[in-house]
């Protein structure tokens, strides 16, 4: 692991971590370099864990500043990058990481239409609002990068031969070609699943994977959560989201490659 020093959260942390069968999402893709580039120190921490949980080498700033300086002696493969900072637009950096051909999620607590648009237009390839849950950012890298296995051409996860598709960045979910009406802890719950598939979670692991932090009224919840995913799965659901006794959830589909 390489780390550059930080000093009072305003520096530039770089950790390289291998990618490899173990990674979070089990995607046999390579190590990506992305730049998380956000002022509030435990977002920004959080985020570097679960994508060097997923394989990826994280480097990170809470200036635009510093970011700038990394877009040229570091270019990273993707910048996660928060559009409120507090040295400079947000806007500039983006500006920046496009004209280098470097791919963007803008992350913002902006969450009108006409902001979202904004960023869009101006050559972000995705945009997440907060709060959002970790493990869907590492879906939306996934997507964006089009790397990982089970990737389609238009960013769609995909699992059991095409059966069940969660596509992330339009925050949509289907079952052979019938959409999913899924509630925001359904979906939570959906997306952690998937993102390790027959991987088991327990219940506080989804809580924190679904949620990004421990809720213990959540955890206390998760089991009817589970049980109306089941039911809006139909027929199959309970051998979609499998039941480990004692232990938690999986999903039990694989990954199409």
């Amino acid at each position: 692991m390489e780390v550059f020093g930080e000093q009072a959260g305003r520096g530039r942390v770089k950790s390289r971590v291998p990618a490899g069968p173990s990674g979070g999402s089990g995607q046999d893709v390579g190590v990506a370099d992305v730049l998380v580039v956000e002022d509030e120190r435990d977002i920004r921490e959080l985020l570097r864990r679960y994508l060097e949980r997923d394989g990826h080498s994280v480097m990170t700033t809470s200036t635009g500043a510093q970011a700038l300086l990394a877009l040229v002696d570091q270019p990273p493969d993707l910048v996660l990058l928060d559009l409120g900072l507090p040295d400079i637009d947000g806007i500039e950096v983006l500006a920046a990481a496009k004209a280098a051909g470097i791919s963007v999620i803008a992350l913002t607590a902006r969450s009108s239409v006409e902001e979202r648009i904004d960023g869009l237009s101006r050559g972000a390839d995705d945009y997440v609002v907060k709060p959002f849950s970790p493990q869907e950012v590492v879906l939306r890298v996934a997507a964006v990068l089009g790397r990982g296995a089970g990737v389609a051409d238009d960013g769609v996860l995909s699992f059991g031969g095409g059966r069940l598709r969660i596509d992330s960045v339009r925050h949509r979910a289907s079952l052979s070609s019938r959409d999913l009406e899924l509630t925001p802890s359904e979906w939570g719950i959906l997306v952690a699943l998937a993102a390790t598939p027959g991987r088991v979670y327990s219940r506080a692991e989804l809580v924190n994977r679904a949620r990004g932090y421990e809720y213990s009224g959540f955890e206390r919840t998760v089991d009817s959560h589970v049980k109306n995913l089941r039911r809006k799965l139909g027929p199959e659901g309970a051998a979609i989201v499998e039941t480990v006794l004692g232990v938690g959830y999986r999903l039990g589909l694989e990954r199409d490659r």
